[in-house]
């Protein structure tokens, strides 16, 4: 029961700070092009 309001309390608070589903996509958007430019950067240096 803990773990289940705590993951509801996680969500609540993630969706809170994008404030829309699309400031969500947004987030998510950003996050895989950080990787994205990361690994470039790793393969540029191989």
């Amino acid at each position: 029961m803990k773990k289940l309001m705590l993951l509801s309390l996680a969500i609540v608070g993630f969706l809170a700070g994008c404030h829309t589903v699309s400031g969500v996509g947004r987030d998510i958007s950003a996050g895989g092009q950080a990787v994205s430019n990361a690994s470039d950067n790793v393969r540029s240096e191989m």
